[in-house]
């Protein structure tokens, strides 16, 4: 789940995305100053808009707000209060963490793209990769489905050229760090750094 706010840019509404819904198949209902998203093929919710959001709690800064378990508290009062019955639930693991590259293996479809396996302490996660240093026995910094990257780049499983991959392995200039160097390649972690434990 993803919150965003730009009261200058879209006016005062909060925007929570779950997730993505194919263009043809969206739908609405509106109760009050809340919005449902929904496919209308299934009926499952993609998302809400929270409009006139300062009248129900005050949001600070612009772009993706950080989900804390009081705002998801104030966001499902907001939605009971305009008549849903719906409960959102969010994931609070770190999105950002440390991983370990057990195994790299060249891409069936693709030259420059590798297929990893990443232990990021709770699962070993495959992750296809087109970064040209990537090698097995690194420790690297991995986001997790569910990240939000600095650019704004929500992080999903997905399929490149027919190979399934769920996150990314990041480079220092993906992940926004001073001095990042430009050309392409991920970062490399230190050795002594622990497998699983969140990337600050």
């Amino acid at each position: 789940m993803n919150v965003f706010y730009n009261k200058e840019g879209i006016g005062d509404t909060l925007l929570i995305s779950i997730n993505d819904v194919p263009t043809l198949d969206i739908d609405f209902e509106k109760n009050g100053d809340v919005t449902r998203i929904f496919n209308k093929n299934n009926g499952v919710t993609s998302g809400f808009n929270l409009f006139n959001i300062s009248k129900f709690m005050t949001i600070e800064g612009n772009g993706n707000v950080n989900l804390t378990g009081e705002l998801l508290t104030k966001i499902n009062q907001v939605i009971r209060e305009n008549g849903f019955e719906e409960v959102l639930e969010a994931d609070f693991t770190p999105k950002f963490v440390v991983g370990y590259v057990e195994e790299k293996e060249k891409h069936p479809n693709a030259d420059k793209l590798s297929v990893c396996k990443v232990n990021v302490g709770t699962e070993v996660l495959q992750i296809v990769c087109g970064a040209p240093n990537v090698d097995e026995g690194q420790k690297v910094v991995v986001a997790k489905v569910g990240a939000v990257m600095p650019s704004g780049l929500v992080i999903k499983d997905a399929e490149l050229r027919g190979v399934a991959s769920s996150g990314m392995i990041c480079s220092a200039k993906e992940l926004d760090l001073p001095n990042a160097p430009q050309e392409k390649g991920i970062l490399v972690l230190p050795d002594d750094q622990e497998i699983g434990k969140p990337f600050l």
